[in-house]
């Protein structure tokens, strides 16, 4: 197996694939669209880590603005609505980026769908020579095929680019052995391996991510981006919420 933690980077350089919720960037009071505020925060964490001299990739999701799974996509052909999720997470894309770039850290959006005029294409090996020379990379618009979420896009771009760790921001804490709004006694997990994951049937991450990154020995870490300073906390390297390796 190609040794990806070390692959196209001096020695010592971190490298991570931060996957962010879209549904945390919602406005709070309403429930979705962009939250200024939110996108300012976790924009400066990423800077802060950044300067610490860690390679930062992103993929966003795109739930706080269009989701092929819920309701708005009733009756809709399966594929044209994760077209239309897709869309949405280039939305988010180019609002992180903006934050990013006045937070004075370089940034460049990759598209995994074609719109040159927003976002360069995704080509893996300028990815890589961006974070070389240390921009972060934004992946928008997933694998550019529907039927495949957002983590399932973390995974395989984290895989791609060699990252040390796939960083999953959620809402949640991390991982709970049961699920803690149905359950007052839920505890969380603080480390399981991919087949605890899979075997359980846990859904805070789809198994199709979960499995190609058992098969490439990429550890994710599930952590909440709610809380501020837990960002620049995972990015850095510290343990917080669950790790799955």
């Amino acid at each position: 197996m190609v040794d990806h933690a070390s692959e196209n980077r001096g020695e010592g350089v971190r490298r991570v694939l931060l996957k962010l919720s879209g549904e945390a960037f919602a406005d709070p009071e309403v429930g979705y669209g962009i939250d200024p505020k939110t996108v300012h925060r976790v924009a400066e964490e990423i800077a802060e880590a950044h300067r610490a001299g860690v390679e930062v990739a992103v993929v966003v999701g795109g739930g706080n603005i269009f989701r092929g799974v819920s309701q708005a996509a009733e009756g809709m052909d399966p594929a044209n609505a994760d077209y239309m999720g897709m869309l949405a997470t280039v939305i988010n894309a180019l609002a992180i980026r903006d934050a990013l770039e006045n937070a004075g850290v370089p940034t460049r959006v990759q598209s995994a769908i074609t719109m040159q005029e927003l976002a360069e294409p995704y080509i893996r090996l300028r990815a890589i020579r961006h974070l070389e020379k240390g921009r972060v990379v934004v992946f928008a618009a997933g694998t550019g095929n529907p039927f495949f979420t957002t983590d399932t896009t973390a995974a395989l771009r984290a895989i791609e680019i060699g990252a040390d760790e796939l960083l999953k921001a959620s809402k949640v804490e991390g991982i709970f052995d049961s699920d803690p709004a149905l359950n007052a006694d839920a505890a969380l997990i603080s480390e399981l391996s991919y087949m605890d994951f899979i075997s359980r049937e846990l859904r805070v991450m789809d198994t199709t991510a979960v499995t190609m990154c058992k098969e490439h020995g990429v550890p994710i870490h599930v952590f909440d981006m709610t809380v501020p300073g837990n960002i620049v906390k995972a990015v850095r390297g510290e343990r917080l919420g669950t790790m799955v390796h």
